[in-house]
């Protein structure tokens, strides 16, 4: 849930005093109990509190990464958030229904609902809600222009940063991936691009620059 200030030594110290015993108890932890402990104090223990509470409102794609469901990524996380829309829905999803998600195979598609069978993990999301952790997919694709098309980012882009560019071409339908294949129809390349570019070109994938990049999203609109 990317909470600031809970990092590994953290969160052996409120394991190892009895507060946490499941991520549910994060959300219950108050100012008063962490103040004691070591190398805390007042003003960490408010910035502490603070911050978990601010994890509340992060998407629904955040906190199913989050839950650890063994295979499932972040990007895969995003991808069942936005296709399934809310939590309700996640846990009342069959493995086909998980496995017809473009992105998904199979054996993940089982993970996931294999996950949400387990009685515990259940009571797990349902304490999350009744502390207030959202629910809800906000970050859904806000067009489909780029729907079916796969991307590959290399080399640093002029005025974008990679997670900059990633998100504008998701929000547009796109996928971004990490690898160039044949499959992949789009390289947008920056400075240094390196191999990614050199194997695009090989296989006659389109190259973009970060202005073709924009001109192809600007399309859309």
């Amino acid at each position: 849930m990317d909470i600031e200030g809970l990092g590994p030594a953290i969160v052996e110290n409120l394991v190892g005093n009895g507060l946490v015993a499941s991520p549910a108890d994060l959300y219950g932890l108050e100012e008063t109990q962490l103040e004691p402990l070591e190398r805390m104090g007042r003003k960490s223990a408010e910035n502490l509190v603070a911050a978990i509470n601010a994890s509340k409102e992060k998407d629904l794609g955040n906190l199913l990464f989050a839950l650890g469901i063994r295979g499932i990524g972040q990007r895969a996380a995003q991808l069942l958030a936005q296709h399934l829309g809310s939590m309700e829905a996640v846990l009342a999803a069959t493995s086909e229904d998980i496995e017809a998600i473009d992105g998904f195979g199979g054996i993940m598609a089982r993970s996931v609902y294999g996950f949400f069978r387990i009685e515990g993990n259940r009571h797990l999301v349902a304490r999350l809600e009744g502390a207030g952790v959202n629910m809800l997919c906000h970050s859904m694709p806000t067009g489909d222009i780029l729907a079916g098309k796969t991307f590959v980012l290399t080399g640093a882009l002029p005025s974008l940063s990679r997670n900059e560019a990633k998100k504008r071409i998701e929000d547009a339908g796109g996928k971004v991936v990490s690898s160039v294949s044949k499959k992949t129809h789009y390289v947008v390349a920056g400075e240094d691009a390196g191999s990614k570019l050199t194997k695009a070109q090989e296989l006659g994938i389109t190259i973009l620059s970060e202005t073709e990049l924009m001109a192809l999203l600007q399309e859309g609109k």
